[in-house]
């Protein structure tokens, strides 16, 4: 045996004297350090078992209806300064239409800013949404943007709208456009919300519209969830049919709910029937709604147990928890390319369209559109959108201060303990 054959045979036996034996049936008792992307065959708490039955993925940096977001000032639109006289806000889906984004809007042009219901007049506006007409715009690049003029203005009194036309969106349906809007006809405020659903068509995303006239989405019978309003409506293609999600606020200020329902036609005229199952999100103020495989993905912003949400339905009807996330857009109108012919293949949104009310003080109310940008897209892949710790500047949080009365009350109360 060489010298060199003897050294390596030494080697091997001393390591094999060394070397305490593995057994790799040793499994660890607990959950695995490496959290598995199924749920693991073994007992789980609740808080475990929710990450694995309610959530997409475990991770939410896996999961593709999680995003965090970011926002973006528009330019091209003028707010007097911000005086509360002008107004702009409830976008419609964000459509690419001929190589031009188009979005249509709720515009209030007013001599002052609200006054309330107790002050209001035919000139003087009760809410950010009273006296209102539904405007467009345009853009290349969904950054800057430019006005191009009314597309829907209030009809003559006593005709649906007369007192206001808000909240548009749009669909595209065999070569034809169509705005559903709230129809108001009375002011904002004087009763509560009330009003139903109208509709405006045209053969060019730039008009002219005709007015259908008709209430399209009628009001919920007396004594339904939906009795005295249907608000933001919200048209997709689905199925093969037109799936108009809306919402309604229900039961007595200030401890109303807001929940979302479904109307569903063939036709965009109508007539719209509304599911069984109504309402079909219990929460969310401001909902938009877009393609997602072969399901419908929704935004739940404020109002409710599950606000701050972004649930999912494969069905498009049963709406369950997909992710839990912050600072979701108000108001969205996300830009949807497959809005109307997804079939069932949904690819999901990056950007849109949404507003920020009262910028300035209260005594100028009003509201102003931005960008938003999120990664909620199959085609999308970017990390920086997937995080889950939003870092805001302290003066955000001490925005949100106590009051006069409640600082009082603590102060009050702090003195009184231990006599």
């Amino acid at each position: 045996m060489s010298n060199l054959n003897r050294f390596l045979f030494a080697t091997l036996v001393l390591v094999s004297v060394v070397t305490p034996s593995v057994s790799f049936a040793d499994e660890p008792s607990g959950f695995p350090w490496d959290i598995p992307q199924s749920k693991p065959d073994r007992p789980l708490s609740a808080a475990m078992e929710r990450l694995y039955t309610n959530y997409l993925t475990p991770r939410p940096e896996d999961n593709e209806l999680f995003s965090s977001f970011k926002y973006t000032r528009l330019e091209g639109f003028d707010y007097h300064d911000g005086d509360g006289t002008i107004s702009r806000r409830d976008p419609s889906k964000v459509l690419r239409i001929n190589d031009k984004y188009y979005v249509w809007y709720t515009k209030r042009d007013t001599d002052t800013p609200p006054q309330g219901a107790a002050k209001c007049t035919d000139t003087i506006p009760s809410t950010d949404w009273d006296l209102c007409e539904i405007w467009y715009a345009t853009s290349n690049d969904g950054f800057t943007w430019k006005e191009q003029g009314v597309a829907v203005p209030r009809p003559p009194k006593p005709q649906v709208g007369w007192r206001s036309v808000a909240t548009p969106d749009v669909l595209a349906w065999k070569g034809k456009y169509y705005l559903y809007y709230q129809g108001f006809m009375e002011a904002s405020g004087t009763k509560g919300d009330h009003c139903p659903v109208a509709m405006s068509y045209a053969d060019s995303p730039d008009g002219p519209w005709t007015v259908h006239g008709d209430v399209v989405v009628p009001n919920g019978a007396p004594g339904e969830w939906d009795q005295f309003s249907i608000h933001d409506p919200y048209p997709l293609i689905y199925n093969g049919k037109i799936y108009l999600y809306y919402k309604a606020a229900f039961g007595d200020r200030p401890e109303y709910l807001v929940a979302n329902g479904l109307a569903m036609a063939d036709d965009p005229a109508g007539p719209f029937v509304k599911h069984p199952l109504n309402p079909l999100l219990n929460s969310g103020h401001e909902t938009a709604y877009f393609p997602f495989k072969e399901g419908i993905a929704a935004f739940a912003t404020t109002n409710g147990n599950e606000s701050n949400t972004i649930q999912y339905a494969p069905d498009g009807i049963n709406f369950q928890i997909a992710a839990v996330t912050s600072l979701i857009p108000i108001a969205s109108g996300p830009h949807v390319p497959d809005a109307f012919d997804s079939n069932g293949n949904g690819r999901g949104i990056s950007w849109g369209l949404s507003h920020f009310t009262n910028p300035g003080t209260w005594a100028k109310s009003h509201s102003i559109l931005a960008r938003f940008d999120c990664d909620l897209s199959l085609d999308v892949d970017d990390p920086a959108m997937k995080n889950t710790h939003v870092w805001l500047k302290p003066e955000i949080y001490f925005s949100q201060g106590l009051t006069k009365a409640q600082r009082q009350q603590r102060e009050s109360a702090s003195h009184s303990v231990g006599k």
